[in-house]
């Protein structure tokens, strides 16, 4: 429970976990690695951070949206393993943010959600990392992170 002692005391919640809103699951396991679907930065079930990065959203906002998708994630993997403390390392981390063809700041949306999985993991929350950028998003969400983590049996 140590991981979600760091959540609390960084003054930051788990949302509820994500329902997904097409013919797929959240988490699929194989061995010790859990493959984690795309999250949306939601605070609550139909609460997401909507929008188009270098239009109407800027860098501060995107990287917060990121951090948010990064808290789904984790709802999501303490629902699957019961504890966030049985995540070993996190492997990698794919984003994909909506934004116009100019934008070129997809490094500094993302740290959102990789600082914090460096806070919570240290060393092992350090993972490889692409970010791309599309034309569109489901819903007109801001983007999406999925991920792929290493847990303990």
């Amino acid at each position: 429970m140590k991981v979600e002692k760091q959540i609390e005391e960084l003054g930051l919640t788990l949302p509820a976990v994500h329902i997904p809103i097409g013919n797929y699951v959240n988490v699929v396991r194989s061995g010790n690695l859990l493959f984690v679907a795309t999250h949306s930065p939601e605070y609550e079930p139909g609460k997401t951070i909507k929008g188009k990065l270098g239009d109407n959203l800027g860098v501060a906002e995107g990287n917060a949206a990121a951090k948010q998708a990064a808290l789904c994630i984790l709802a999501t993997l303490k629902n699957a393993l019961g504890d966030l403390d049985r995540v070993k390392r996190i492997i990698k981390m794919v984003g994909y943010i909506n934004c116009t063809i100019d934008f070129i700041d997809h490094p500094k949306v993302l740290n959102g959600a990789s600082d914090l999985f460096v806070k919570l993991y240290g060393e092992n929350g350090r993972h490889a990392r692409v970010g791309v950028g599309a034309s569109s998003m489901p819903t007109g969400i801001a983007l999406a992170i999925e991920l792929i983590v290493e847990v303990t049996n």
